[in-house]
């Protein structure tokens, strides 16, 4: 911690100097007028401690010209009711008569360095809490999109997120359920190209027990979990289209029926899904209900691809950087200028995340706090 001492009384600067020399922990700088101090004073000192009565100028207007920048304890031999509660007005939280022992002053400083310490927890966590959206990176290029995503989030209407692979669906997909009236319910995803065709439908609604050979136990489905909350869909141009017409009743009726079950069970939630296919396509061949995709498409909302997004790269690789070095226990690593230009460069075909896969494998693998081009490996990729 670094204080300055603001003492007019040369025996009384140089006591405080020879006893505060005791305690290693504090950086004392003095000065013998508030003049002097405010030339010197920068943002590396934590706390301020000033005399009220000083020539050329007093305490008071000391404080009032350092604007709140610093925390401040006053000390004085002719303290008068007044001059305190001016003092307590200007933000000054602690005041000591003089004469006082060092063991008070120490105390008072204690007092600061512990609500100072405080105060930095809370930013912290503050910081961190505000970062829940989990896009490692903004742009102008992303801020149409997010503000559709605002204004859909406050509604219910299904939203159809657009884009190419890799370029986070379902980080949007959690945005809009943090900032909807759902937060505080579950949010749930699918991928529905990673299910396999035969346990779909028992995924998404559930299945009794006895409902086929393995089913030993009763389960809820994926709607039933998201119930009161917020189901997203992803890759739904690879669902099979038998379940899309079940998928579709479930919408339009608002209630499931598990797998061997005659009863159906409401459900509430919110419906966001997502594609890097082209539906129309896929419905003038027959693969894609209409009907199904006008339900699911009452918002559009297109997801711009990295390449479209270029000043989000070195955002989101530090970021990445950052967290891969704080994950794997690595001391701070960063990019030489040569990485960051090929970074640049690149073309990331597979978007944020093929990024984000990249800078892990450079901060394992590179032998220096330096991650330079080498490590990168983008060479060998531009080929694949």
């Amino acid at each position: 911690m670094k204080i300055a001492i603001v003492e007019d009384d040369i025996n009384m600067r140089k006591s405080l100097e020879i006893s505060m020399g005791d305690f290693t922990e504090y950086e004392v700088v003095t000065f013998k007028n508030a003049i002097d101090a405010l030339k010197k004073l920068d943002d590396t000192f934590n706390l301020v401690i000033t005399d009220i009565n000083m020539p050329k100028m007093d305490g008071i207007e000391f404080i009032k010209k350092l604007n709140g920048r610093y925390e401040v304890i006053i000390m004085t031999g002719n303290a008068t009711l007044n001059r305190a509660i001016e003092s307590i007005h200007l933000g000054v939280k602690d005041f000591l008569l003089k004469p006082f022992d060092i063991d008070a002053l120490i105390d008072a400083i204690k007092r600061e360095d512990k609500i100072q310490t405080l105060q930095k927890s809370v930013r912290k966590k503050s910081s961190k809490k505000k970062n829940t959206t989990g896009f490692l990176g903004t742009s102008k290029a992303l801020e149409g999109s997010l503000q559709i995503a605002d204004k859909a989030s406050k509604t219910d209407a299904s939203i159809l997120l657009l884009g190419q692979s890799g370029v986070g669906k379902e980080v949007f997909a959690n945005y809009i359920h943090q900032n909807s009236l759902r937060a505080k319910k579950p949010f749930i995803a699918i991928n529905m190209a990673a299910i396999p065709e035969q346990l779909i439908e028992s995924e998404l609604f559930g299945f009794e027990k006895g409902a086929f050979t393995d089913a030993s136990e009763a389960k809820a489905g994926q709607f039933e979990l998201a119930n009161g909350g917020t189901l997203f869909l992803d890759e739904i141009g690879e669902m099979p289209y038998n379940v899309q017409a079940k998928i579709l009743r479930a919408l339009q009726e608002k209630e499931v029926r598990r797998l061997g079950s005659s009863k159906s069970i409401k459900i509430d939630i919110r419906i966001v899904s997502a594609t890097n296919a082209n539906l129309s396509d896929k419905i003038k061949e027959g693969e894609f209900r209409e009907d199904l995709y006008y339900r699911l498409n009452t918002i559009p909302l297109k997801i711009p691809s990295l390449q479209e997004r270029k000043d989000e790269i070195l955002q989101i690789a530090e970021a990445s950087l950052e967290q891969n070095c704080e994950k794997y226990g690595f001391e701070s690593k960063f990019f030489s200028e040569e990485a960051k230009e090929m970074l640049l460069s690149y073309g990331w075909p597979g978007n944020i995340r093929e990024l984000i896969s990249v800078v892990e494998r450079a901060t394992i693998l590179s032998d220096t706090d330096e991650i330079g081009v080498e490590s990168l490996h983008l060479e060998s990729r531009k080929n694949i």
